[in-house]
């Protein structure tokens, strides 16, 4: 009997063995096979100077004042007239919530659907005090060492000189589109897009316009970024999660601190009850939608045991998303996030406060919906205080997750094409936007909308988006104008 149990289990070890490497075998290469185009000659110096002279204004934007640093944004329309005259002379050129950049490049052919390229113009803040830590000052546009440095120059002044740069260029060659091209430089991505991005969409929507495909800033060309990947790759964002922050107020009797309420009956007892329930008890996460799609198509690139496990998951799930959750970037893909981000209460040491009040950040994946989220939230607080006697709304601005782009459309294979033209060697996989961007108001009038910027990002960049000393090499940003000059001469053509 134990002979045959040890047999048994012998021939079920090398059965498991023989799927796990049939499997592995199984999925092949998801890579286009794209021959690379030769390189494209870019004037890298001057554009450097040209990208060097729009960090140096400080367009940094309020999401209470529509009017701050209104000149610095008027001063960067007029440097785009004056260092693009071959662009200005042939787009037309709209300014659209005071601030905000519409251009219009008119196609040959009427009847084809248009395109929209996107950027914005503002920029963050520095933190004060942090100028210090900073290689190159933040605001004077240095070009040295092989990099553009200051705010801006990455995120996304970088992409919006590109881009100017890859039309300017092929305006002097003579090209001419046969879809209409669409510019759209917002003036306030980072507070929420609503007077730029928000206002550009409305207005095309109010003159029928239906988009072949949209490209915005997003996820980035990584390096070493991911374990067990050796090739750098390119990961196009195809959704965005959504936004959503639940104000949570909890009131008690207020009193001396020497006669304390019953245990757990405080104000601040009562907060912490609930938000401590509401931040162990986060929404299940998973490798499905577009994460199952990410690692789908990269395990046959990894190499090692990260092969064997992301083309297994039927037996490895669970290890794999353990692994993954450790961290916040590839944990916040699998979820819908919950981040506990305000809390305010009492004003002096011995008195009991007769109110507490929190804000709960959420972060929400496709299929999530505001009103799920906020209905959870309420059961939660409800059974972690033991009552209904509580107020929680949703602040404005909330947002549902977008669309989905699908990968299996033509759209998505001409950014991926481009990519592995312009960049020989970069894997390409579909990935999800955890950030923010101006793209979302669009999803009225498209179904293929994009977000990728071609900024090549090593483990040791990424602190740099939004922290100190952000910068952008003078080669990538020569690959950035290659890569829209490529994408427009091939994605302009009607189909």
């Amino acid at each position: 009997m134990i002979k045959k149990l040890a047999l048994g289990l012998v021939a079920l070890l090398l059965l498991t063995v023989l799927v796990l490497g049939i499997n592995t075998a199984r999925k092949g290469s998801r890579q286009l096979d794209v021959p690379a185009i030769p390189v494209l000659a870019v004037d890298e110096a001057g554009v450097a100077g040209k990208l060097a002279e729009a960090v140096r204004l400080r367009t940094i934007s309020s999401r209470d004042d529509a009017t701050l640093n209104a000149d610095q944004f008027t001063q960067l329309h007029v440097l785009l007239q004056n260092r693009f005259p071959k662009a200005h002379a042939v787009l037309k050129r709209e300014v659209v919530g005071d601030l905000s950049l519409l251009y219009t490049w008119a196609g040959s052919k009427a009847d084809a659907k248009p395109i929209l390229l996107m950027a914005h113009q503002d920029i963050v803040p520095v933190a004060p005090g942090t100028e210090k830590d900073w290689t190159e000052e933040p605001f004077k546009g240095t070009v040295k060492d092989g990099f553009v440095w200051g705010r801006g120059a990455w995120d996304d002044k970088g992409n919006l000189i590109a881009q100017m740069e890859a039309i300017e260029m092929l305006v002097a060659s003579g090209y001419q589109p046969e879809r209409t091209v669409y510019l759209a430089f917002g003036a306030d991505e980072e507070v929420g897009g609503r007077r730029g991005a928000a206002k550009i969409a409305a207005l095309l929507k109010d003159r029928k316009v239906q988009l072949d495909f949209v490209i915005d800033e997003g996820l980035l060309i990584t390096e070493g970024v991911m374990p067990g990947l050796t090739k750098p790759a390119a990961i196009i964002g195809v959704a965005e999660k959504g936004y959503l922050s639940v104000v949570l107020k909890m009131a008690a009797t207020p009193g001396h601190s020497s006669m304390p309420p019953p245990k757990g009956s405080s104000a601040i007892a009562l907060m912490s009850a609930a938000l401590k329930r509401i931040d162990d008890d986060q929404l299940p996460g998973g490798i499905r939608g577009v994460a199952g799609e990410l690692f789908d198509t990269i395990a046959p690139e990894m190499s090692g045991f990260s092969r064997v496990a992301l083309s297994n998951l039927w037996l490895f799930g669970p290890i794999v998303q353990k692994q993954l959750e450790v961290g916040a970037s590839t944990n916040a893909m699998m979820r819908t996030t919950t981040a506990l981000t305000i809390v305010n209460a009492g004003n002096k040491e011995n008195v009991l406060p007769d109110r507490a009040e929190a804000t709960v950040n959420f972060r929400l994946l496709p299929g999530d919906t505001k009103e799920q989220i906020v209905e959870r939230m309420k059961s939660q607080v409800s059974q972690a205080v033991g009552s209904d006697k509580f107020e929680l709304f949703a602040l404005p601005g909330a947002v549902d997750a977008s669309k989905v782009a699908p990968t299996n459309s033509p759209q998505y294979a001409l950014i991926n094409r481009t990519v592995r033209e312009v960049f020989p060697g970069t894997l390409v996989a579909p990935g999800l936007m955890i950030g923010g961007t101006d793209s979302i108001h669009f999803g009225d009038i498209s179904d293929h909308i994009f977000k990728f910027s071609p900024m090549r990002a090593k483990p040791e960049d990424l602190p740099r988006f939004h922290g100190n000393n952000e910068r952008i090499s003078t080669s990538n940003l020569a690959e950035l104008i290659r890569f829209y000059h490529q994408l427009l001469t091939t994605g302009a053509k009607a189909s």
